[in-house]
């Protein structure tokens, strides 16, 4: 995941009140996973699969967050 979509996450969290180690509970993931992820660890935890990536290159895409229709900030608007 690129640092937009990892800011976006974190905003969000804040914006939830959860920290990391709640998403993780939320998620059945261990705390050591989730901040893996959301800081693009050594072990390639926050990357988009590689397959993914190149399809994503080829056709020109890119992805983005939104909040979702049970947000309480943000109509659709997107992140």
């Amino acid at each position: 995941m690129n640092d937009d979509i990892r800011a976006a996450v974190q905003a969000r969290l804040e914006e939830k009140h959860m920290s990391r180690a709640d998403l993780a509970r939320a998620m059945g993931k261990t705390p050591q996973e989730v901040t893996r992820a959301l800081n693009g660890g050594k072990d390639g935890g926050g990357k988009i699969p590689g397959i993914w990536a190149a399809i994503l290159e080829a056709l020109d895409l890119r992805l983005t967050v939104e909040p979702g229709q049970g947000s309480k900030t943000g109509e659709g608007g997107q992140v």
